[in-house]
């Protein structure tokens, strides 16, 4: 095991702030989406890891319960630069989204008029020009033969017949049993260690807290009329209980602060509405909710509290399982395995491209035009994503107005 975790400079955190800082404030199109946009910074522009290192990791936080985009960025910053740069990623990507859903909150009304409107446009049109990249990226590299195109494929029907979380963890069972039968000769076992720096000790320290906290929280609000704590308790329950993020959190979020008449039904589906026109993690619709419950008195506590809580669950399972990852990489058959897994990721982005990303932003001709002009910005011309984000969102702005 173990115990001299390498150091990281105060230059290497910095990095991974800005890096995630200029992510939080231009990813639209939700979790897929998220994950095309840091393809295409960390794994294509960067170059922090290979492509079959980020699809192990993306088919990792998959599985886990919480938020998979934040999970994804939350590992990609503790590779980089150590728990600090992990903490950074996660506040670099989170927050932005989460002050303007607390202005929203407060009723500033930062998300309303034309020009706010069209660039907001623009941004989900080059969601679409960034995912259909990663997906044409991702399929060269991760399946470049007919059996693990075949797997892609059926992943894509998985998908669409099962709707939601289950038929994203679906399709990767099935594509990593698959790979196994199907990708036996394709499969590398020397496939290159991942810099996880997380001890033995502290990934079984990360699980225990886990497992504290969900059994102990429902008992401690049982017990106690502190409302604080019975808002800890709905939100970590929240975070813990959902596989895929997004959108599959929604219903349990609307039974623990609708149900119990924290929050109202307007209030709730107007702050859903504010979290689709905000770029970042949905899961920072928490922080709207928390600064307009009842319980703390709609208050900036409220919001801190509910955006930590609703996170926390997702980060500590992660922590848990990285101390083991390489390991499991390293066993003769998991290289088969997660090729397979891998090959289904890439079907999942496919679908993903054409729902929700495409049919939430293609709108007519000029958008499809826009997008196509991001694509080829990325693919031909190699422009970092953060310029094409600028340029589409002008172009967004011209084709609103």
């Amino acid at each position: 095991m173990k115990t001299d975790l390498p150091r990281y400079s105060r230059a290497r955190i910095r990095e991974v702030f800005s890096a995630f800082l200029l992510l939080g404030l231009t990813s639209f199109g939700g979790p897929i989406a998220h994950l095309g946009y840091f393809r295409t910074e960390f794994v294509e522009r960067r170059r922090w890891l290979s492509e079959q290192a980020y699809a192990d990791l993306v088919a990792l936080c998959q599985f886990l319960p919480g938020p998979a985009s934040s999970q994804v960025g939350f590992a990609l910053g503790l590779m980089r630069a150590g728990p600090w740069g992990a903490a950074a990623a996660w506040a670099a990507f989170t927050l932005p989204s989460a002050f303007v859903l607390v202005l929203f909150a407060l009723g500033a009304g930062v998300l309303d008029g034309p020009v706010s409107q069209g660039i907001i446009h623009g941004l989900k049109v080059t969601a679409v020009a960034i995912v259909a990249h990663a997906v044409w990226g991702m399929a060269r590299n991760l399946c470049p033969d007919r059996q693990r195109a075949g797997i892609a494929l059926a992943a894509v029907f998985t998908v669409v017949l099962f709707d939601g979380s289950l038929g994203q963890v679906t399709a990767i069972v099935i594509g990593a049993l698959a790979g196994m039968v199907l990708c036996r000769t394709q499969a590398d076992n020397d496939a290159p260690e991942l810099l996880l720096p997380v001890s033995a000790r502290t990934g079984f320290l990360a699980g225990l807290v886990f497992v504290v906290l969900l059994v102990g929280l429902p008992l401690l609000a049982w017990v106690s009329p502190s409302a604080t704590v019975a808002v800890m308790d709905a939100f970590y329950r929240a975070g813990a209980l959902v596989f895929g993020g997004g959108h599959v959190v929604l219903p349990l979020l609307e039974a623990e602060v609708v149900q119990s008449g924290w929050v109202g039904s307007n209030e709730f589906l107007a702050g859903y509405g504010a979290a689709q026109a905000v770029p970042g993690p949905l899961f920072t619709f928490a922080s709207y909710l928390g600064a307009v419950m009842t319980p703390l008195g709609g208050s900036l506590f409220g919001a801190a509290l509910a955006l930590f809580m609703i996170f926390l669950p997702g980060m500590l399972l992660l922590v848990a399982v990285l101390p083991h990852w390489n390991r499991f990489r390293r066993w003769g058959r998991a290289r088969a395995l997660m090729s397979g897994a891998n090959a289904a990721v890439v079907g999942i982005l496919g679908a993903a491209l054409y729902q929700p990303v495409w049919t939430s932003a293609i709108l007519g001709p000029y958008e499809f035009a826009l997008a196509l002009t991001g694509f080829l910005l990325l693919s031909v011309w190699k422009l970092p994503a953060w310029a094409v984000v600028i340029i589409l969102a002008s172009g967004g702005i011209l084709i609103t107005i």
